[in-house]
């Protein structure tokens, strides 16, 4: 296993975080104690989790996993979701914020959160309180580091102008979506994260599972995030996603990887990236994911295996200077 620093902030983690969404849902919480486990026994010391996950069972079932490791480990845990149907209980407003860690924090079972993400942007709020609540989490200690997960570059680039401005605490970890089939990422978000020295933990390294190798030639299975989550099918929904699983998954087979451990690789092996989150249902599924760790993926075997997919245009939209 390899540990990475995470921005300026000096903790260290493993190169591959755990994703816990599927805690106290699709995992039930003997499955997701014996997938901590496993994710323990190779060396994950990084644990993914969102308030909103589960409706509270997954950050319930990762507090009795952290139980007897709590120092050991590194949590993140969001903020932003509805909670329930109150018209306050969702959002970036100080109230929710507030009303919020401490809700994660009674779940966990812990007296501090190293990561605080917020989820989403949230349009009716100002980004000075988000920020101005996130500071003052940090003061208490219930927080140790602001972070933010689905935003712009260009509000991300803008929170850190306010909070350098007004001596605020800033973001030090972003968590975009990044995968073969979904690359946007590299064109401002990464970059940014890079020149800005923040950590990167990035989600849906496997496209939801398109990039596991189940829907190879046309498959479409019964069962799994595409077909059954219409925010999955919405995401994937263009053919051209289809048709470069399909060339990757043909790819993988002829070098001899499980496509999950070769997409997984991929993601890990880009410089601006600090982990890559996995998850799985079960431990059949966490296994593949886990193999990405064997791969040693070189600057030029990733670049032939990102020529299996659409480049997206620089932001200047000028294609022409790319090679330049």
């Amino acid at each position: 296993m390899e540990y990475r620093t995470i921005g300026k902030t000096g903790i260290k983690v493993s190169n591959l975080c755990f994703g816990t969404m599927s805690f106290g849902g699709i995992a039930d919480e003997e499955t997701s104690l014996a997938m901590f486990n496993r994710c323990r026994d190779v060396g994950i010391n990084f644990f993914d989790c969102a308030n909103v996950y589960n409706k509270g069972l997954a950050e319930e079932i990762l507090g009795k996993c952290i139980s007897d490791c709590r120092d050991e480990v590194i949590l993140t845990t969001k903020v932003y979701g509805a909670t329930d149907s109150g018209i306050n209980n969702r959002g970036l407003s100080r109230r929710h914020i507030m009303l919020e860690v401490e809700n994660s924090l009674r779940r966990l079972k812990t007296d501090r959160i190293e990561f605080y993400f917020v989820h989403a942007f949230d349009e009716t709020t100002p980004i000075e309180e988000t920020l101005q609540a996130m500071d003052d989490l940090q003061r208490q200690g219930k927080i140790l580091y602001p972070a933010v997960s689905n935003w712009a570059a260009w509000q991300i680039a803008k929170s850190l102008g306010i909070s350098a401005k007004e001596s605020l605490a800033r973001f030090e970890c972003i968590q975009p979506m990044y995968n073969l089939v979904k690359r946007q990422a590299e064109v401002e978000i990464l970059p940014l994260a890079q020149s800005e020295n923040l950590g990167v933990i990035s989600y849906s390294p496997l496209g939801g599972g398109l990039l596991s190798g189940k829907y190879a030639g046309g498959t479409r299975p019964e069962h799994g995030r595409l077909v059954v989550q219409e925010n999955y099918t919405k995401r994937y929904a263009e053919e051209i996603y289809f048709e470069t699983a399909d060339r990757f998954t043909n790819y993988a087979s002829e070098h001899g990887y499980h496509p999950a451990s070769l997409a997984v690789a991929w993601v890990m092996a880009h410089p601006g990236v600090t982990a890559p989150i996995i998850g799985a249902r079960n431990l059949e599924q966490l296994e593949p994911s886990l193999d990405a760790l064997k791969i040693e993926m070189t600057p030029e075997w990733r670049d032939e295996i990102s020529a299996l997919s659409i480049t997206p245009p620089p932001a200047t939209d000028r294609s022409e200077e790319v090679s330049k």
